[in-house]
């Protein structure tokens, strides 16, 4: 039963290219359901692995890889199309890259850094998949949300910028440990 969050999570993963090829296609609300989709299963595997006990190691990698390889994967997308601005896609994409830039030099000094979801992570990535479903649903299905896209967008923006800035001191103060010995 452990594996069912798990298979969820794949199922997320495998979602992907079919939202980024309904996007270049121009196919809107099937991008749109599908995003949705993706969406709800992030929440679904996530309440199945804590509410039942049946969170596994596999799926504390499996999660994170979904939310980024979907939302950098859309937000590219997006962009690339026009739909939304490119300096937003690239404030998104630059934190995943810089999050993971962190983690893996602190592997290669062999300072392993343990990343926690942080709080203001998990509000960024809430905004920005409210965000891009805000976007494609007004592309799929010619909805008129200016007001909503624009303060989403700056809720992205402010949000994407304060996850940084908190996972660089995470990562400042775990390096500084580890060089003075704490």
């Amino acid at each position: 039963m452990n594996f069912i969050p798990n298979l969820i999570t794949l199922g997320r993963i495998l979602l992907v290219p079919f939202v980024v090829w309904a996007i270049a296609s121009g196919a809107m609300w099937i991008a749109f359901v599908l995003f949705l989709a993706a969406g709800v299963s992030d929440a679904v595997d996530g309440f199945l692995a804590k509410r039942f006990n049946m969170a596994t190691m596999l799926g504390a990698y499996l999660d994170p890889l979904a939310d980024k390889a979907l939302i950098v994967s859309i937000y590219l997308t997006l962009g690339i199309n026009g739909f939304i601005p490119r300096w937003l896609v690239i404030l998104v994409v630059s934190r995943d890259i810089l999050i993971v830039g962190g983690i893996m030099l602190s592997w290669m000094v062999g300072t392993p850094l343990k990343i926690k979801p942080l709080l203001v992570s998990k509000l960024n990535t809430v905004a920005q998949i409210l965000f891009a479903c805000v976007v494609l649903g007004t592309l799929g299905f010619d909805l008129h949300l200016e007001s909503l896209t624009l303060v989403l967008m700056g809720l992205v923006a402010a949000l994407t910028l304060l996850s940084v800035a908190a996972y660089l001191a995470e990562w400042v103060r775990h390096m500084n440990a580890i060089a003075t010995g704490q």
